[in-house]
C-alpha cells in the first residue's frame, strides 16, 4: 500500500469533514466513498482512522463510520478550549517574542489579513487562522501549537458562519492583540484574546442553526466563497 495514496486520500476526507461535505452525523459509505475517490478500501479506511484519531469523524463498532455532529455543547467546549490555548500562547510569546519576531508577525500574518474586502470568507478565515498559530508559535510550544491547528480544524465551518457577520470586529481587535504584543503587556494581550475568542452559549447555538442552513440548503455553502463587499 502506498504511504502517498493513504496521504492523498486523507486530505480529500479532511477537507470533506472540516467542511461538512458529509453531512453532520451521517453514516460513512465506505463502499460508495472508495468509488467516489477511485480508491481501495484498505487505504481509504486507514485515512479514516487517521480522522477518528483528530475527532473530525467517528467510529461506532459494528455500525462504522460516520461524520462528527455539529453538536452545540461540543462546539462551546472547543471555544472555551481554544481560548484556554491562545491567552497561554499570547502570554508566552509576550515573554519569548523577539523584536524581530513581532517585526516579521506584522509585516506578514498580521498585515495579510487586515484587509478583508474582496476575499471570500475562506480565504479571511485562513488569514485569520494563521495570525492566530503565527502568535502560537511565538509562545516557542510546538504542542501548544499543534492542539490549536486541531481546535481550529473542527471549529473551522462554525469559524466561517462567525465571519460572515462580525469581519470587521475581528480585524478591529487583531489590531488591538498586535498592538499588546509589541508593548509585551501579556495582561493586556490575554484580555483582549480572550474576549476576541469568547463565545456565549446563544451565540454558538446561533451559528449551528446558521450552519446548518448552510449545509442543507443547496447552494448555501457558495455564500463563503463570495468575495466580502465594502460594506460588510
Amino acid at each position: 500500500m502506498s504511504e502517498g495514496r493513504v496521504e492523498a486520500l486523507y486530505g480529500k476526507l479532511k477537507e470533506m469533514a472540516v467542511n461538512f461535505r458529509i453531512r453532520p452525523g451521517e453514516r460513512i459509505n465506505e463502499v460508495a466513498l472508495a468509488r467516489e475517490l477511485d480508491a481501495s478500501r484498505t487505504p481509504l479506511r486507514e485515512a479514516l482512522n487517521r480522522l477518528v484519531a483528530e475527532r473530525l469523524i467517528e467510529f461506532q463498532p459494528g455500525k462504522g463510520f460516520f461524520c462528527r455532529p455539529l453538536d452545540p455543547k461540543r462546539i462551546y467546549e472547543l471555544y472555551e478550549l481554544r481560548g484556554i490555548a491562545e491567552e497561554a500562547a499570547v502570554r508566552l510569546a509576550c515573554r519569548r517574542g523577539t523584536d524581530e519576531d513581532f517585526a516579521a508577525l506584522k509585516e506578514s500574518l498580521y498585515a495579510n489579513g487586515l484587509t478583508y474586502v474582496g476575499k471570500t470568507v475562506r480565504e479571511v478565515t485562513t488569514f485569520d487562522e494563521a495570525f492566530h498559530v503565527g502568535i502560537a508559535k511565538l509562545s516557542g510550544n510546538e504542542e501548544l501549537v499543534r492542539q490549536l491547528m486541531q481546535i481550529n480544524e473542527r471549529i473551522r465551518f462554525i469559524r466561517w458562519v462567525d465571519m460572515a457577520v462580525r469581519v470587521r470586529e475581528t480585524k478591529g481587535e487583531h489590531k488591538q492583540i498586535m498592538a499588546a504584543l509589541e508593548a509585551r503587556d501579556a495582561d493586556k494581550a490575554a484580555s483582549i484574546m480572550r474576549t476576541h475568542i469568547a463565545k456565549r452559549m446563544d451565540q454558538v447555538v446561533a451559528a449551528v442553526k446558521e450552519g446548518y442552513s448552510s449545509i442543507y440548503m443547496p447552494g448555501e455553502q457558495r455564500l463563503f466563497d463570495q468575495p466580502i463587499p465594502a460594506e460588510a
